[in-house]
């Protein structure tokens, strides 16, 4: 186990820079408010936070997380790399954790980057989580008014029994995506803070937008039907339907906090789409019923055994001719080399933020559970995300 020490003056250090690194990047162009004002008022799309307080302390942290990306981060590789090269080890190879850990566990530049990591998470969840909290009954009210509100649907199941996977506090979020009333906020302010800490904005979900821009039509150009697997909160599902606004959109999510929370937004935004408390392994939709399925970042979050029956899931319920286009961490062909740094992160992601099959994942045939299923597969498809190139599934007309 890694020795994840801030030493004496880190503080400051991490103070002094974070100065420098909050250079306005919210000032994003005003939309057109399509919803109701709430009592902070929104900023375009994004809902703001209860205080001005936890919106500074959110940006302190958010702040803290940049450092930390583009600090000590390569920082921490350089002297990783070189502490493998004085033992020997090549680290431009697929080095195994198990030969390094004991390397690298008492250096100082290592850990710091690691500490500074997971606390900055730590301190933003828990900032989300006691705003939200104080002010429960406002927003647990707001969530019931718009539970049979439209447009759109929402179809929950209180019956519906949840996989054992879902117990896991994945990304170390309080409570998980079942586990809080609050689970859709606070993965939503959450997320957003994460992607702007990677350079990434989405606080008007310009991300998801993009997403949704890569996902291919079926080839004969017919598209009624999409289905986003495992939504969330339904960033990329309102985006679809955004882009293909005569469609039918779906999304459904084992997590009823993530859709309740999802379809709010989605009667705020005006969005007709579709949203149902359903497993992705057993959606309960027809055969042959969507021209297109999708999901985002759904097959790193649970065990390869429930990747695989989500996998033949998609294929009975698209038509022939349809196309599944899972998006998550490098599903193409051209991902990049595995190194002794890259498998030292996804160990530090599955042992300190909790993403507990991110491993698992990894050393998944993920291409080959596809076409075990049945799919044609082209892994040169159009970039999403993290990959170069993304798994394209057709299923045989």
């Amino acid at each position: 186990m890694l020795n994840r020490r801030l030493f004496v003056g880190a503080s400051g250090i991490l103070s002094a820079a974070l100065m420098a690194l909050r250079p306005g990047e919210k000032a994003h162009a005003a939309q057109p408010k399509t919803f109701d004002v709430e009592p902070r008022g929104t900023q375009g799309r994004l809902e703001r936070l209860p205080t001005l307080d936890v919106d500074s302390r959110v940006d302190f942290t958010t702040g803290l997380r940049r450092y930390r990306t583009d600090v000590l981060e390569p920082a921490a590789r350089t002297r990783f790399n070189a502490l493998l090269q004085a033992n020997g080890l090549d680290p431009k190879t697929n080095v195994a954790p198990q030969q390094f850990i004991k390397l690298v566990e008492d250096e100082t530049v290592i850990g710091l980057e690691g500490r500074v990591r997971i606390d900055s998470q730590r301190m933003a969840q828990r900032l989300f989580k006691e705003a939200f909290e104080r002010n429960q009954d406002r927003y647990i009210a707001e969530m019931e008014a718009y539970d049979k509100s439209g447009p759109g649907k929402l179809e929950l199941n209180p019956g519906l029994v949840l996989p054992d996977y879902t117990r896991h506090e994945i990304h170390m979020q309080p409570g998980g995506y079942v586990g809080s009333a609050f689970a859709g906020a606070l993965y939503h302010y959450g997320t957003n803070a994460f992607y702007e800490a990677g350079k990434t904005m989405n606080y008007q979900d310009e991300h998801h937008a993009q997403l949704a821009s890569q996902v291919p039509p079926p080839q004969d150009g017919k598209l009624n039907r999409i289905l986003d697997i495992g939504c969330g909160i339904g960033q990329l599902t309102i985006a679809l339907k955004e882009r293909h606004p005569n469609i039918e959109v779906w999304g459904i999510d084992v997590a009823a906090p993530m859709i309740r929370y999802g379809h709010m937004r989605a009667v705020d935004l005006g969005v007709d789409v579709n949203f149902a408390q359903r497993l992705a392994e057993d959606t309960s939709f027809p055969d042959n019923h969507f021209d297109a399925v999708t999901s985002y970042i759904l097959h790193h979050e649970v065990p390869a055994e429930a990747s695989r029956k989500i996998v033949a899931e998609a294929f009975r319920v698209l038509r022939p001719g349809g196309v599944y286009f899972p998006i998550d961490f490098y599903t193409g062909n051209r991902r990049p080399p595995d190194t002794a740094y890259g498998n030292f992160q996804e160990w530090k992601d599955h042992r300190w933020n909790n993403e507990v099959w991110r491993i698992e994942y990894r050393q998944m045939d993920f291409a080959g559970a596809l076409r075990t299923a049945g799919f044609t597969v082209n892994e040169d498809g159009p970039a999403a995300w993290y990959n170069k190139a993304n798994i394209i599934a057709v299923k045989p007309a």
